[in-house]
């Protein structure tokens, strides 16, 4: 087998020297592509005998890795106008202790299924905002989950959760850690106060700070900022101050994420001024910014919109080839399940996708009759498990092996994918990717458009443009 082009050991991307013709014609709607299918294309003809199959499968196979579990807290204090999660806003404490009855009925079914092969390495709390929980709720829901399932030591184990500086005292990031989380991720998403009073989240840098300095303290291993760039108000100068204010705190993880405005489709969205958004080139101005001065203060690209330390587990991962993409974005643990608790939360066993109930009195009336809150889902074929092996591929490593694939699969590659060669050398042209007899190398320019050339592999994307069905994705970028 061909060796994989030396260019591979360098995944630091540049918009340098890219024609800004070029960037418009990828400026296009498409999926983020931490599952393929994507979640739009699951059905309600999946049910839960569907995910009890999986599960069975998952046993008879024997050799069982250890588990990843994600547990979805919808709850809000106040609302930010940017955010597209399934979220609810309420001061009112009580939906929390009847959602937190129900969300623990959930993870008892689910350990008693995976009972046996229940080891756990990988932990994840999102939201919402997870730390909405009091501190003794948080308590009680580790406990039960320890009961449930069997989680590894901390020095093995990520155990991670999303916290809002805005809401966290020093003591309860220290209770944090005494219950068993080792990573923080923070969402700051820019220290500009213009910004923040656009967005309706006034958050002072000073917070910020002292969480992190109280996780430090603590002994956290890891902790994460999320940025995002394009929203209100923002300019390069103002991303140039924020992005300075972040490196000089040292996170080892930070997520500049792209401002998907959807009003259509999110409500809260609606809130925010149009006229007040940053225009196209603006956002690419920006975008480039924060390539360049991440990079040069020695963050390494990981891909789509994530940097870290080059000593991170991401970094080294993704250096060692391990590095995978699931819902929580890019992970460290490639061939784990996920299992998957609380409204709309989605799970990833064997090969199906399973997603529970979008609503709470959906959620609720699951459980009440003693069954899982699995709402819709996907049984993958097999090619679909090979276009998903593809993307993971070119999203992780920005590189692609065609003699692999033919090894493992029943295809000879330019045949099986004969239409979308064509797609592949118009990006070949365009200076993105390189094309070899072997390889499918993306090039440092086409690094930050890996959802472009990501997108050429999507059977659905394919069959939507054939409707003309109307796009229901946000920009690239």
């Amino acid at each position: 087998m061909q060796a994989a082009p030396s260019s591979l050991t360098s995944h630091s991307p540049s918009l340098a020297g890219m024609s800004k013709s070029v960037l418009r014609k990828m400026d296009q709607r498409g999926p983020r592509y931490t599952s393929y299918p994507t979640a739009d294309r699951f059905s309600a003809d999946f049910a839960v005998t569907d995910y009890l199959h999986a599960v069975n499968d998952r046993r008879s196979m024997g050799a069982w890795r250890a588990l990843s579990l994600y547990l979805h807290i919808p709850f809000c204090d106040t609302i930010c106008y940017y955010c597209a999660c399934n979220k609810i806003v309420t001061k009112n404490r009580a939906k929390a202790s009847l959602y937190l009855s129900y969300l623990k009925r959930e993870i008892s079914m689910q350990g008693s299924l995976f009972a046996g092969m229940n080891q756990v390495e990988q932990l994840h709390f999102g939201g919402g905002t997870p730390t909405y929980l009091s501190d003794q709720q948080m308590g009680d829901l580790m406990a039960h989950i320890r009961h449930s399932f069997a989680l590894a030591p901390d020095h093995v184990g990520e155990y991670s959760i999303e916290i809002d500086p805005r809401t966290v005292s020093v003591e309860r990031v220290h209770s944090l850690r005494a219950q068993g989380f080792n990573r923080l991720s923070l969402g700051v998403q820019d220290f500009d106060e213009q910004v923040q009073r656009a967005v309706n989240r006034i958050q002072p840098e000073a917070d910020t700070l002292a969480v992190m300095a109280a996780a430090r303290d603590a002994g956290f291993r890891s902790i994460s900022i999320d940025l995002i760039y394009g929203l209100p108000r923002q300019n390069v100068m103002s991303m140039s101050q924020t992005l300075a204010k972040v490196i000089a705190a040292g996170p080892d993880r930070i997520a500049v994420y792209n401002y998907a405005h959807m009003p259509q489709l999110f409500k809260t969205q609606r809130q925010i001024d149009e006229a007040e958004l940053p225009s196209a080139d603006s956002k690419l101005d920006m975008l480039s910014l924060c390539i360049r001065q991440l990079t040069a203060a020695g963050y390494v690209y990981i891909g789509m919109d994530h940097f870290a330390k080059p000593n991170d587990d991401l970094a080294i991962a993704q250096r060692q080839g391990r590095l995978h993409r699931n819902f929580q974005g890019y992970s460290t643990h490639s061939e784990s399940d996920l299992v998957a608790c609380g409204v709309s939360a989605i799970s990833a066993v064997g090969g199906s996708y399973s997603q529970n109930e979008k609503t709470l009195d959906g959620y609720y009336a699951r459980l009440e009759n003693s069954t899982l809150p699995i709402a819709r889902g996907i049984q993958l074929g097999m090619d679909d498990v090979l276009r998903r092996l593809i993307i993971q591929r070119l999203m992780c490593n920005f590189e692609l092996s065609i003699s692999s694939l033919e090894i493992a699969y029943p295809i000879v590659f330019k045949d099986y994918f004969a239409s979308e060669m064509v797609m592949l050398q118009a990006l070949e042209e365009d200076g993105l990717i390189g094309i070899e007899p072997e390889w499918i190398t993306v090039e440092p320019k086409g690094r930050l458009l890996i959802r472009n050339i990501c997108m050429v592999f999507d059977r659905y994307l394919k069959q939507d443009r054939e409707r003309a069905a109307p796009p229901r994705y946000s920009q690239t970028l």
